[in-house]
């Protein structure tokens, strides 16, 4: 009798961690294949992966603009780097030549 209600004290705590433990393996599947994640086997392997033509046209497409993309990027960090050269170097040299002017004019 008092094993019985040993165990029955122990039930719920052992049975707790089991509960959340599948509770949050339904909530992350549930929010992988809500937002479009392929599911996983426990090596990492895709369940079921999608290899219709559909798919692949669209990777093709984001590889292309992804391509296009950082190409504008690229071209966008050297003028970048132009307007910054500008910026700082005609500050410099007009400092230099107002004070080119103070010196002629003191003396």
């Amino acid at each position: 009798m008092e094993k019985l209600a040993i165990i029955e004290a122990i039930a719920p705590a052992l049975a707790l961690p089991f509960i959340a433990i599948t509770v949050g393996w339904v909530l992350t599947t549930w929010m992988r294949i809500r937002n479009g994640y392929p599911l996983e086997n426990s090596w990492g392997k895709p369940v079921y992966p999608k290899t219709d033509q559909e798919s692949v046209e669209r990777i093709k497409l984001l590889s292309q603009e992804n391509a296009q993309l950082r190409a504008e990027l690229g071209s966008i960090k050297d003028r970048l780097g132009n307007v910054e050269r500008i910026v700082t170097d005609d500050a410099h040299r007009l400092t230099h030549e107002i004070e080119a002017l103070r010196d002629t004019r003191t003396n």
